[in-house]
């Protein structure tokens, strides 16, 4: 066999690896779980753990367009914190005009969605329109949404009124078939996001920016808006995150939220979305989104190793799955 004939058969050997690599991690995962506790694939448990990945998996699907686009968000926690108080306080408000019903929730829906939109227009106006580092514009919208919960709640909780929880409980713990709408509506954005990044032209926009923006405009690619919209469509999904969550705990305070970021972008990369942009892959930050869960609660259920260095195992995992993303492209 000739040297150019085993050049795409080792090709073809790095992409199933790639490809394979997050896949075999959560089956290797499953099993280990399996192993160290016998609930662990019980259908509570299962259930437990793809409904509480919802909130994550869902920003995580709007943060693989924007690291695709080559940019970033730091400030996605913050922000769900900031629109999850701004909701109660908007329901909390509306409860003695309109009175618990579904109709007050509906307003509290609109407001999310509303809020989580303009957050997204403010990052991508400020990164697009005034160029400025990505880094920079996240990191300090996330202090400014931080600092606003923290200035709406009075350094305490914001709570929902106890009558509208009974209302507004089945968001999150009701469901069809068994299923709980967090996990279905999860699905659904991850499925339409795959669609949007493989067969839409804002998807192959998307990735054209990431890889090279100068020779996206000489294809007559709006850079700044496909940017912009990468960030709209992140605020949005932020708020769509936001109203699954509520309903959970009825509250928001200056600790929710917190490294959702972390977890957001860690899930993306391991899923093998480029963090310098050009190339991103939904399902693969599907799949990333339920290894951190299932990570998280094999610690929980097993004394090995506590759960509060959930954070620090995200953090490494991160950094070595952008080492071997430099080693590829080093091969390559």
């Amino acid at each position: 066999m000739t040297a150019t004939e085993t050049q795409p058969t080792r090709a073809a050997n790095r992409v199933n690896l790639k490809v394979l690599g997050p896949i075999l991690a959560l089956v290797v995962l499953v099993v280990v779980g399996a192993a160290l506790n016998g609930n662990f694939l019980s259908a509570a448990n299962i259930t437990n753990v793809l409904s509480r990945s919802a909130f994550i998996g869902i920003i995580a699907v709007g943060m693989t367009f924007v690291i695709t686009g080559g940019g970033l968000d730091l400030s996605v926690g913050s922000m769900a914190a900031f629109i999850a108080g701004l909701m109660i306080l908007v329901m909390n408000a509306m409860l003695p005009v309109m009175g618990p019903g579904w109709p007050l929730v509906f307003v509290g829906m609109l407001t999310a969605m509303v809020a989580g939109t303009l957050a997204g227009f403010v990052n991508g106006f400020l990164i697009t329109t005034m160029r400025i580092e990505a880094f920079i514009v996240t990191l300090g919208t996330m202090g400014i949404y931080r600092s606003l919960v923290t200035w709406l709640a009075d350094g305490g909780t914001l709570s929902l009124d106890f009558g509208m929880r009974s209302v507004i409980r089945p968001i999150y713990f009701d469901g069809i078939l068994g299923i709980s709408w967090p996990i279905i509506v999860f699905a659904l954005v991850a499925i339409i996001g795959e669609l949007v990044m493989r067969r839409a032209a804002f998807g192959r926009h998307a990735a054209a920016v990431g890889s090279n923006d100068q020779v996206a405009r000489y294809s007559s690619v709006n850079v700044n808006r496909v940017r912009m919209l990468t960030y709209v469509f992140l605020g949005i999904l932020v708020g769509v995150a936001t109203i699954m969550y509520v309903p959970r705990l009825g509250s928001a305070s200056p600790s929710t939220g917190v490294l959702w970021e972390l977890e957001a972008i860690a899930a993306v990369i391991i899923g093998g979305t480029m963090l310098k942009g050009g190339f991103g892959r939904v399902w693969g930050t599907v799949i990333g989104v339920l290894i951190l869960s299932l990570i998280d609660n094999i610690l929980n259920l097993t004394d090995g190793v506590s759960p509060y260095l959930n954070g620090a195992i995200q953090g490494v995992i991160i950094i070595l799955a952008v080492i071997l993303q430099r080693d590829k492209k080093a091969e390559s």
